[in-house]
Order: structure tokens, then sequence, then C-alpha cells
């Protein structure tokens, strides 16, 4: 018999505890009688303690947030913002749609309740969108295309990384407390948005794009997004932390941007480590190949997450899951703020991180 293989009195050690729901119950404490349970109730606590973990006010983590999916329409702006706020996220990796539709909401139009057995031919005829039960103005996101737009002819020509371009436009979204884009521009956090076109961004600087060339607008003179660049700030970030951690909702393209910063700093700079601490929320799996559904464990064989990292994936929908992973850490936290890492640019240079 191999020394070792567990013994039986090993492996029946550590029973399951069942839940008990008590009058005036905290999330937190809903969460910590999660860990011992069974199936995505202990895998949601798991990642509630690595969350923790990555967030202590004594460690020297930045912590990567990445955005993908229909926070939004979800109902989530809020509670992403409050993250925000409390410095439980130092850099913010998203889709276009999460930063368009926050962006959109700043100006004052809403997303409404609607119903999957829609008529969705005669909602195109009415010019209104469909989000699964949700629904959203066409003709109030055509004016938030426009603009943005116009927005960027007023700057004139120049490249910009996607973290100035959407401080931008949180500098116009600053008064609004529940703006995704208006935290991140009042705590001084970067976000990138590494697929900007492929959004309602993308379609508005099109229409910008094609009205100032009938111009006869010269090409160094209008505005162009670089997201090289991003590459090239985001590697710099990676070099210049002690540590990371990373806290994927959904996957896509902001899951793996904040993985291969760890490889673009690795073959820019050299001797670079993977995420120490990794949580992803997410309903996708992994035999179908996709990076969404991809381990973080898989992340391994690529050197994205450190060989020895704290990580762990939970199966359960967005909308559910982050609000009691949030909840859970704030509450122990007592809503103390947290005081992340801030990073000095000299335009596409990491001065310092302070």
């Amino acid at each position: 018999m191999s020394e070792d293989r567990p013994r039986r009195s090993d492996l029946l050690k550590t029973p399951i505890q069942m839940v008990e729901l008590t009058r005036g119950m905290t999330i937190k404490e809903l969460a910590d009688q999660f860990s011992n349970t069974s199936f995505q109730a202990r895998k949601l606590a798991q990642c509630v303690e690595i969350y923790r973990k990555m967030t202590d006010t004594d460690s020297s983590h930045t912590v990567f947030m990445g955005l993908a999916g229909s926070v939004i329409a979800a109902g989530l702006r809020k509670v992403v913002t409050q993250l925000i706020e409390m410095g439980m996220v130092d850099v913010v990796v998203t889709t276009g749609a999460v930063v368009y539709q926050d962006y959109y909401q700043s100006m004052g139009y809403k997303h409404y309740r609607g119903a999957v057995e829609s008529d969705d031919v005669l909602l195109h005829e009415y010019m209104i969108d469909r989000i699964y039960d949700t629904y959203v103005d066409e003709e109030k996101f055509r004016e938030t295309d426009i603009s943005i737009g116009n927005l960027l002819e007023s700057l004139g020509g120049g490249r910009y990384s996607t973290r100035e371009f959407l401080r931008i436009l949180g500098e116009r979204c600053a008064d609004d407390g529940d703006s995704i884009l208006g935290a991140a521009c009042r705590e001084d956090i970067p976000i990138y948005c590494p697929a900007i076109s492929d959004s309602s961004i993308g379609i508005g600087l099109a229409t910008s794009y094609r009205r100032q060339r009938d111009a006869g607008v010269g090409m160094d003179e209008i505005f162009v997004l670089d997201t090289i660049r991003d590459n090239y700030e985001m590697a710099q970030i990676m070099n210049g932390s002690p540590s990371t951690g990373a806290f994927y909702l959904g996957g896509g393209v902001p899951k793996n941007y904040i993985n291969d910063a760890v490889v673009m700093a690795d073959m820019i700079f050299g001797g670079q480590d993977g995420h120490e601490y990794a949580i992803q929320v997410t309903m996708d799996r992994a035999e179908w190949g996709g990076l969404s559904g991809s381990t973080l464990g898989e992340a391994k064989s690529w050197g994205k997450i450190d060989a020895e990292a704290t990580h762990q994936m939970v199966h359960v929908e967005l909308s559910v899951a982050l609000p009691i992973i949030a909840s859970a850490v704030l509450e122990g936290r007592e809503f103390r703020k947290r005081k992340g890492p801030r990073f000095v640019w000299d335009s596409d240079r990491l001065v310092e991180i302070r």
C-alpha cells in the first residue's frame, strides 16, 4: 500500500455542516456558513476568503478586476462603484459595453425591466433593444454615441491609451455617485478597455471618424485610441507591483488581458511572476476550450497564475454572486477603506507606484 494513500478515517473526518438561518443574520455570516457546505456554496465562500486576503489592509497586492457581461443591465453598477470607492480595486479591465452603458446612465438614461417572451420585431420597430429580460432605449443609445463622438472631436487630434480616454469620460461622470467611470476618476483608478472598438463606443467613434474624414480632416488631426499603449502601461503596472491578485467577473477579453499582462511584463522586463491570488465568477465551462471557462489552474501552465497561487472559480450567475462576495468582504472589514497603490503617469510611462 502506498504511503501517500489517505486512510479511510482521514477522508471521513470533516462533516458537512447544515446551514442555519437566524434572525438578523448578515451576508458575511451566511457566507461563513457556506464554507462548511458543498458545491458552489463552498466555492463561493472560498472566493470570499481569497478576496479578503487579496484586499487585506496590510497587503501590498495590486488588485485587478475584470468586468465582462451585462454588469449594468444586471443592476450591479453601484456595487462595482462601491468596491472602487472602498479601495477594493486598483486596476479595472472592462469590455466596452460596461463603460458605455455606465456613461449612458450618467447622461440620465435608464435600463428598464422587460420580458424574455418579448416580440423582438415589435421592439425593433419601437427602437427598443433587449438584453434578455431588460430593455434599453436605442434612441438614447444613439444620442450617447453622438455625444461621445462630439466630445472626441472637441479634443482635436492625438494618440490616447484607453486609460486616458476613459478618464476623460469619467471626468464628465464625476458628479454621478453611482458611476463606475466617475468613481474611478475620483479615486484615480485606471480603467483599460482593450477591445473598445467592439462596443457602442466604437460605433460612436466610427461615425465621428467618417464625419471628420468627409470634412477633409487630416489623419494627424483625428483622435486615435492606441491600445498597444495599453499593453505597455499594463506591463509596467505588473512589473512595478510587489504582488498581484485578480478578480474576474465573467471571462472574455478582460480575463485574458489581465492574464496576458503577466506575459507582457515578462517579455518586456523579464522575471515576472504570475498572479498570487485569483478568483472568477463565471457560468462558462472548461471543456469547450474557451478562455472564459478555462480553469485558473490551466493558467499556471502559461505562467499567468503563479504556481503557488491561491485561487478559486465559482459557477454562479454574476448578478447573484457579486453582491454576496462584495458584501461579505466589506462587512468583515467594517467598511473601512483600503489604501491601495496609486499610479503616477508621465504620458505612457509609469513614474511611480505610491
